[in-house]
């Protein structure tokens, strides 16, 4: 069977086959979920963040021209739909990493799942004092995988900016992530 594009997905929902939308919600939803759960570390915001995601593709399907990639106008979106959030709750606080923490697989042994875990809170940690714009690009780029060319849509930037903004951010990120290690 000849699996659908993102794109001809989208199109066919701004063509009114509406019933697509389903199949855009199952490929992208955890990690639409994961870029927002990284931003605010609030699972409940998160879930809603990305209901609103979805809600806007149908509202906005009319800007969706299929010439692009389609996740760089979704998180696109994303981006704007966060950014919403924020300035309507005058920032999202930081909630405790441990709900998240509680929900990742344990490891093979329980020594090694401790370490593992202890690596994943430092991380969490050392993501939560990077600015925003830093965390946003590593995010972008490390955890949802997205082209630099992508990120630079994304974020209305050119690529080279997008390239040096994700080596200062990995350079601050390592930064605290060893400060935080030492202690």
């Amino acid at each position: 069977m000849n699996t659908l594009t993102d794109n001809s997905l989208m199109l066919r929902v701004k063509a009114g086959d509406l019933d697509k939308m389903g199949l855009l919600f199952e490929r992208y939803n955890r990690p639409l979920f994961a870029f927002f759960y990284h931003m605010t570390h609030k699972a409940d915001a998160s879930e809603d963040l990305v209901q609103n995601v979805f809600y806007r593709m149908l509202k906005y399907k009319h800007t969706f021209t299929g010439e692009g990639e389609f996740r760089s106008w979704m998180y696109y979106l994303a981006r704007n739909v966060l950014n919403d959030s924020v300035k309507q709750k005058k920032g999202l606080n930081h909630a405790d990493i441990n709900d998240y923490a509680d929900s990742l697989g344990g490891g093979i042994l329980a020594d090694e799942g401790f370490e593992k875990q202890q690596d994943k809170d430092m991380l969490h940690q050392a993501m939560g004092g990077l600015s925003a714009e830093h965390r946003e690009v590593l995010i972008l780029s490390r955890f949802q995988e997205l082209k630099y060319d992508e990120i630079a849509k994304v974020l209305n930037i050119n690529e080279g900016t997008v390239k040096v903004r994700v080596h200062r951010a990995l350079g601050e990120l390592k930064k605290r992530f060893f400060t935080n290690e030492s202690r």
